[in-house]
């Protein structure tokens, strides 16, 4: 097991490893002096992990009530939202007890902001099962929901006790679940580590997962102990984020969040050449790196279609709105576009 702190306003551990699922009980039991949990899950990763985390805490000693939602981006919504909270408010918990936020990146934003809005805050522990999640939202303190307007639009920052990262999980992972995750993890490479974008593009990815977990977290838990609440470094993360949200969110949530990531790196890596905020060369590296992934690197939308959804996104600041472009592989800046220069960078993008 390697465990990495991430030094937010309140340090949190993150363990990563094989087999960490049977010790999920063992691990937070170090962290709390409570005796009840609430386990969040969804009906997919039920099937496979939730016995085994619910019988390590009653192991452990804890109390556990288990609740599972429909799998999938289209329950990331206020519904699903409020059943979170009444289940957590008929289970009786109390502000001294915590959540367990066990799956991939949609349980993760929605069980920690119930947690953040459950009598006015809870503790809650990640527990990913999905190498998206390990490697980006599972770390620093990001919760939301989706709203009709567009995604993650109502949320808090509130950052775990703990994240538990059991590789092993991966093993279960269809191909386009681990094609997902490494669209977060190029864009890492991409904005902060060029020797780790060059590893991505030339070594054993697959047999090395808990190293490229390690690095991924490293790299952002740097990001998040200097700006926890993104005013300023954070935003960098968001490279690719505006224009794939507005993917996202013009697919009815159908494309898959790294999927559309990897074509929104893409795009504003065009748009950023073509207005000279890039050297020549970026596209290029970023669309190699997405080829070798098998992910996206073309879109199906028009650019009044991206610009409408993108004005609805969370980052925008009045009629602006940062969006990150690239200096250089393992560099990054931000550039603040007022609405119009927004409209001439999407147009430029496609």
């Amino acid at each position: 097991m390697q465990t990495i702190t991430v030094n937010a306003s309140t340090p949190y551990p993150v363990h990563i490893g094989p087999g960490l699922l049977e010790r999920a009980g063992e691990l937070i039991a170090g962290v709390t002096g409570s005796r009840t949990c609430a386990v969040i899950t969804d009906t997919t990763v039920e099937k496979l992990y939730a016995a085994a985390v619910c019988r390590s805490l009653q192991e452990a000693g804890f109390r556990v009530c288990l609740h599972a939602f429909p799998a999938g981006e289209q329950s990331k919504n206020l519904g699903t939202f409020g059943g979170m909270l009444e289940f957590l408010a008929e289970n009786k918990l109390t502000r001294s007890d915590f959540v367990v936020a066990l799956g991939g990146g949609v349980t993760g934003d929605m069980a920690g902001f119930a947690a953040a809005a459950y009598q006015r805050g809870i503790d809650y522990i990640q527990m990913p099962t999905t190498f998206l999640a390990a490697s980006d939202s599972s770390v620093g303190g990001k919760t939301a929901i989706d709203l009709a307007a567009g995604k993650n639009l109502a949320g808090a920052f509130h950052q775990p006790k703990m994240v538990i990262c059991d590789t092993d999980t991966f093993r279960t992972l269809p191909p386009d679940a681990f094609a997902d995750g490494m669209a977060e993890t190029l864009k890492h490479g991409l904005i902060a580590d060029r020797d780790f974008y060059r590893f991505l593009m030339t070594g054993d990815v697959r047999g090395s997962m808990d190293e490229v977990v390690r690095r991924n977290v490293e790299i952002k838990a740097a990001v998040v102990g200097e700006d926890e609440r993104e005013h300023g470094k954070r935003k960098l993360l968001n490279f690719g984020h505006t224009l794939g949200h507005a993917i996202e969110k013009c697919s009815g949530y159908t494309v898959a969040h790294g999927y559309a990531v990897a074509t929104g790196m893409v795009l504003a890596s065009r748009a950023a050449e073509r207005l000279g905020y890039s050297p020549a060369g970026m596209l290029e590296a970023v669309r190699a790196a997405c080829r070798r992934f098998d992910l996206p690197t073309e879109c199906p939308y028009t650019a009044p279609e991206l610009y409408a959804a993108a004005t609805g996104d969370k980052k925008r600041d009045g009629g602006s709105i940062d969006v990150v472009v690239l200096k250089e592989v393992g560099r990054a800046e931000t550039v603040r576009l007022d609405l119009e220069g927004l409209r001439r960078f999407t147009e430029a993008a496609l």
